[in-house]
């Protein structure tokens, strides 16, 4: 493998030719995105208190420190998954303090799933966008298309709306073979 298909993998979404999935999960990016983003200002408001509730509770070190290192992951990252930008890494920084906030609720209130399902639900949607990439109508896909135009199948790259781009370059081709 050449450093191209490397990189291209990285971007690459798992994808999935279906317009209807595609534009589900772009939504689902954004919705997820806008509300992570809310969490991170929230946090930001009295980074002090949320330091000592939060992260010295748990007895982790530098509470200040790590309080300013969720929030501002979540005011960063958020935003990157919102628009398909380096979702892996971002989503699994996102990941990361959901983790973590679900470890604090379980010290806390032990398996209540009040208290514990909205850093679960999160968790798990991170995870996902983790494992399989944003999707179809991202910036990883346009990126990941360029630097290996076989990265996409060519289903995916009309769901991506690039099917004309597809297309000359298909007309391109066959015209070379036919001379």
């Amino acid at each position: 493998m050449n450093i191209s298909s490397l990189t291209s993998l990285f971007f690459k979404p798992n994808v999935n030719a279906n317009t209807a999935s595609q534009a589900t999960l772009a939504i689902a990016r954004v919705i997820i995105g806008l509300m992570m983003i809310h969490n991170g200002q929230d946090k930001l408001a009295d980074i002090e208190s949320f330091a000592q509730a939060y992260v010295a509770y748990l007895g982790l070190p530098f509470p200040i420190f790590l309080s300013y290192v969720a929030a501002y992951t979540e005011l960063i990252a958020a935003p990157l998954v919102m628009v398909g930008l380096f979702t892996r890494p971002a989503a699994f920084g996102l990941f990361s303090t959901m983790c973590v906030a679900m470890y604090h609720h379980v010290k806390v209130a032990g398996l209540s799933l009040p208290y514990l399902e909205l850093s679960a639900i999160y968790a798990a949607c991170f995870l996902y966008f983790t494992v399989n990439g944003p999707g179809l109508f991202s910036f990883d896909a346009l990126i990941a298309n360029r630097i290996d135009a076989s990265a996409l199948s060519a289903k995916a790259k009309q769901v991506m709306r690039l099917e004309r781009a597809f297309q000359a370059g298909s007309v391109q081709k066959s015209e070379v073979t036919a001379q």
